[in-house]
């Protein structure tokens, strides 16, 4: 699947057909984990001075099953840094198979809402809602979505992005 097809390109061709004024930038890296976002995450905030951070990370780290401990320190903090800098924050929550047992899949699930919730950041359901148990949606890996799926994942996205740019657009600040 090319960028063009991703859910980013459909925000951006979203934003155009309501009008409005705003551009996202997809600064993910397939495979990363929140460590790998954690590092990155200061120099895309100097270079692209974002008015909103949608951290939609944290898949990888648990199906490698780091440690919640350490998951949710590097939420923290890239909160943390996306609001220093001015920036809305949007944590998008994350679903695992239940392949390290109940307890971790229970923890890690709770975490991204516990973040947003002591942070006083934005918080999205689940973004492969409706698209995660559905084979057709899926690639062959079991776990990345595919082209097809791209709208309906904007689509649960902009459910919790769209009152942020609002907030924005009329003048809010964190």
């Amino acid at each position: 699947m090319t960028l063009e097809a991703g859910w980013i390109a459909l925000l951006n061709d979203r934003l155009k057909t309501e009008h409005l004024n705003w551009h996202a930038i997809n600064a993910s890296i397939s495979g990363d984990t929140t460590g790998g976002g954690l590092r990155r995450l200061p120099a895309l905030l100097d270079k692209h001075q974002p008015d909103i951070v949608v951290i939609e990370l944290g898949g990888n780290d648990g199906l490698r099953g780091y440690p919640i401990k350490q998951l949710k320190q590097n939420l923290q903090v890239m909160t943390t840094q996306a609001q220093d800098s001015g920036a809305h924050v949007l944590i998008m929550g994350m679903e695992i198979p239940p392949n390290f047992g109940e307890r971790y899949t229970s923890l890690f699930r709770k975490v991204f809402s516990d973040v947003a919730a002591t942070r006083n950041a934005a918080y999205g359901e689940f973004m492969l809602a409706g698209v995660a148990t559905d084979r057709a949606l899926m690639q062959a890996d079991g776990i990345h979505p595919t082209a097809d799926a791209q709208s309906l994942l904007l689509n649960n996205v902009w459910q919790s992005l769209y009152p942020l740019i609002n907030l924005q657009s009329n003048g809010g600040r964190p």
